[in-house]
């Protein structure tokens, strides 16, 4: 199960993540009450379904790009989501995908790296716009993710 680090603090992580397994497709998965992260096929899928349930029932609305998916696809949907979570795979292609949603795209929500992430690569997360890290090795990140997420560990770290 993964853990969340958010605002350098380990913090509960209420959203619950809609994946498709077995014959489940993006039309018919199941939708569970609460706010949801749900995966870029799903998001294409039942945009109309998702912004409607956000509204009605006020539950907030995220999404996760797989490690292959591009921040393009989202683009004009960026202010639809509380939180974008992006699953870490090579680091040069994650950091790429924060700073685009950050700088580009203009993204002030919760953004997310997720998955297994090494442990030295917790001050670039920071530095480069992820402000939560949801992944199976948060117990190892934390110390360096404590340390960087603060503006005066930033510039220790760059001195």
């Amino acid at each position: 199960m993964f853990k969340l680090i958010k605002n350098a603090r380990f913090s509960s992580d209420t959203w619950k993540t809609v994946t498709l397994t077995g014959r489940e497709t993006p039309l018919n998965v199941r939708l569970p009450v609460g706010p949801l992260l749900v995966p870029l096929s799903v998001w294409q899928a039942r945009r109309a379904e998702l912004i409607h349930r956000e509204y009605e029932h006020g539950w907030a609305l995220g999404i996760w790009l797989a490690n292959a998916q591009e921040a393009h696809a989202i683009e004009q949907d960026i202010d639809d989501f509380t939180v974008i979570a992006v699953e870490f795979d090579k680091p040069a292609s994650s950091y790429s995908t924060a700073r685009l949603l950050r700088e580009r795209f203009g993204y002030r929500g919760e953004l997310r790296a997720s998955g297994t992430i090494p442990d030295d690569q917790a001050a670039y997360l920071y530095q480069a716009g992820y402000d939560a890290v949801a992944g199976n090795n948060t117990d190892v990140i934390s110390s360096n993710w404590f340390n960087f997420n603060q503006p005066s560990g930033l510039r220790q770290a760059a001195g």
